[in-house]
């Protein structure tokens, strides 16, 4: 298991890079992510070299989020750690959330033709165990 990683945009870009595929790799056991706007296909290996990684951060993000706290908030609050710092953007949270449900500890909580409802236009997600 990693030791803890913390939650940056940085962070999050060298994980997300290391874990997709590179030129020439075969990508016919991808794993499939569906974030926001795009779908990913991550490395299998790599991705779950890095699953301890991608829950400390995901960890970091507000009680809110938690699975054992609020069980689940606005993607557009995914922004801001559990101390209140802002940590990304928009497309460095996509890219944890991919990572997230690649792993199965993020999990969107309303199907996509229900978005359209909610704050923005963007799901609710959860982060931990499944339930």
């Amino acid at each position: 298991m990693s030791t803890q990683i913390k939650l940056t945009a940085e962070n999050v870009w060298a994980v997300f890079r290391d874990c997709l595929f590179k030129d020439d790799e075969d990508t016919a056991q991808a794993v499939i992510a569906e974030g926001i706007m795009s779908k990913f296909g991550f490395h299998p290996e790599r991705l779950a070299a890095h699953t301890g990684d991608i829950r400390s951060m995901l960890d970091c993000l507000s009680d809110d989020f938690q699975v054992s706290g609020g069980g689940g908030m606005s993607f557009l609050n995914a922004c801001m750690t559990k101390d209140d710092n802002q940590w990304g953007e928009h497309q460095n949270m996509e890219q944890l959330l991919a990572l997230g449900i690649a792993i199965g500890y993020a999990r969107i909580l309303l199907p996509r033709n229900m978005w359209s409802v909610l704050p923005g236009g963007v799901p609710y997600f959860s982060v931990g165990p499944k339930p």
